[in-house]
């Protein structure tokens, strides 16, 4: 069985998802219990006087949630759902990207002052059938739209705390983005991976399997071009995809120029972004 993503290939092919329209999207604070809060915010006194030093250092982390606090000190149970999967900030050219939540959800942000002012925030349609993380939308949503303050731990700058209008304290930990690890940007590409592994020689690993992947392109409009090549023996690992025998995937990938790599080991590090398509009509 086929399936796409809900997002529009065009959107996906221009890099981190745009807000949907009203129409398309319920952005997740919009309830009249959020008001009181944003309508406060501006009360929030939190900030790090360094705010230079917080803008050229949120990009270069992904920030997961570690703690939640309320004004009386109590864990917030509704945003630690998944401790395994903590909820997630990104922070790129103005828009923060929120993940692991129930839906992606970003909207764009602005430093100053005091703290951060996040504007309205759009997500996806996806429904969870969990009831904690169905509401886990609506728990992030109305805690980090409007000013809210920030600070980063003092010498490395490895934590990050938020509080919000209402007292709400959160902490997050950081882990290096792959531009921060590989020392720049990656160049994105698109990977075809075929259903099945095919056995491939390798002078350290007897009996290797290697993914069968080939580049392919698309257009602005997100129609295919051109004619892909033969699939080849991938050596090389795809950081976030585990592979699902019998289903074949197209994956939006960010590729890294490793500099002085090990002797034979690759040149190149594959980053996952997201899976576009995938196909397991070819599942057994």
């Amino acid at each position: 069985m086929k399936r796409l993503l809900l997002l529009a290939l065009p959107a996906l092919l221009a890099g981190c998802p745009k807000p949907h329209a009203a129409a398309d999207a319920t952005p997740p604070a919009a309830s009249e219990s959020a008001k009181p809060a944003a309508a406060a915010a501006a009360k929030v006194e939190f900030g790090d006087p360094g705010i230079a030093r917080i803008a050229g250092t949120l990009p270069k982390y992904h920030w997961l949630l570690a703690s939640a606090v309320d004004s009386a000190n109590q864990p917030i149970e509704a945003l630690l759902v998944r401790p395994a999967q903590p909820v997630t900030l990104d922070f790129k050219d103005g828009r923060l990207a929120i993940s692991n939540t129930c839906n992606r959800m970003n909207g764009t942000y602005a430093l100053g002052g005091n703290g951060i002012t996040v504007g309205r925030l759009a997500s996806t349609m996806m429904a969870c059938t969990d009831p904690k993380l169905a509401a886990l939308d609506q728990e992030v949503g109305k805690r980090l739209q409007g000013k809210v303050g920030i600070r980063l731990s003092k010498g490395d700058a490895r934590q990050l705390e938020m509080k919000t209008a209402s007292g709400d304290i959160l902490v997050f930990t950081s882990e290096e983005t792959a531009a921060t690890r590989f020392g720049g940007a990656g160049e994105r590409v698109f990977l075809e991976v075929a259903a099945q592994t095919q056995p491939c020689s390798h002078p350290l690993i007897p009996d290797m399997q290697c993914l069968q992947v080939r580049e392919i392109t698309f257009d602005d409009k997100g129609l295919k071009v051109g004619t892909p090549g033969p699939f080849g023996n991938f050596y090389a690992t795809i950081e976030g995809y585990t592979h699902e025998p019998g289903v074949r995937n197209v994956l939006r990938v960010d590729r890294y120029e490793i500099k002085n790599p090990p002797a034979d080991a690759p040149s190149q590090a594959f980053v996952l972004d997201m899976v576009v398509e995938s196909d397991s009509s070819g599942a057994k």
